[in-house]
């Protein structure tokens, strides 16, 4: 029977893991507040496949635009819009593809856990993402997305590898710096987290299956459908909060969350 741990650590996987307010920043806290350990890699990998298919779904539209792209560079069609877009999220994703496999060969994951680096990312980039989203350049839409964007919020993202940063927080504060609309920018997060999903996803696929857990077969079912659920249900939320307010509430979170890390470390 999938324990209430497990339970817990999947809606808040998925209820965060595309809100601009750290999932690293409170599974940190959950064994502090439940005196339970770390979830298995099988339910990492079940977890971060409900996560992928909740934005594939919610973002469907431009997904088919991927595949259209990805089917245009098979036939030799590099300059279509939909090709374009595919190599650009390609290009996107390879800086945080490199430094995720040196930190993961490294194996120094461990050095970026400490309440105290969590709740001082959090916090820090959690004022980083108050300051980008008051630029007053709100003019970029997806459409406008080129090779220079792609680049720089790609290495934007490669500081999503220290845990508290928000992977989505901080590609939403680089896209708001270059312009983009609140609504655009967390399109583009989310379409930039498809492929480091899959590559995140796979790196635990692979742990899994030279350190494989039997007996989690079911249990990992009901996670994946649990995330899928929560963070379907959490794009949904912020994509209709963000027609009012602006990234603000996030920051107040943000805040609230670092500065309680940090009481908690000391």
């Amino acid at each position: 029977m999938l324990s209430f741990h497990l339970i817990l650590v999947s809606v808040i996987q998925g209820v965060t893991e595309f809100l601009p307010v750290s999932s690293s920043g409170h599974l940190v806290l959950i064994p502090t507040l439940t005196s339970a350990g770390d979830q298995t890699l099988t339910i990492d990998v079940a977890a971060h496949i409900g996560t992928l298919l909740a934005v594939i779904i919610y973002f469907r539209h431009e997904v088919k635009k991927l595949l259209n792209g990805f089917r245009d560079l098979c036939q030799g069609q590099f300059s279509t819009s939909n090709a374009l877009l595919f190599l650009l999220l390609v290009v996107a994703t390879i800086p945080v593809v490199i430094v995720g496999l040196i930190i993961y060969f490294l194996d120094i994951t461990i050095l970026f856990r400490s309440f105290e680096v969590v709740g001082s990312t959090t916090l820090i980039f959690g004022i980083v993402l108050y300051v980008c989203d008051r630029m007053h350049k709100n003019d970029l839409v997806l459409a406008n997305f080129t090779l220079k964007h792609a680049w720089i919020l790609g290495l934007f993202q490669i500081l999503a590898l220290v845990p508290g940063t928000s992977r989505s927080g901080i590609v939403i504060s680089g896209a708001r710096l270059l312009g983009f609309s609140r609504r655009e920018s967390v399109r583009v997060a989310m379409l930039m987290s498809i492929p480091t999903i899959i590559a995140a996803g796979t790196l635990s696929a692979v742990d899994l299956v030279d350190n494989p857990v039997p007996g989690l077969f079911y249990d990992s079912l009901i996670v994946i459908t649990i995330s899928f659920i929560s963070a379907l249900g959490a794009l949904a939320v912020m994509m209709r909060l963000l027609k009012h307010v602006s990234f603000t509430p996030f920051v107040i979170y943000r805040i609230i969350l670092g500065s309680t890390l940090l009481y908690i470390s000391l």
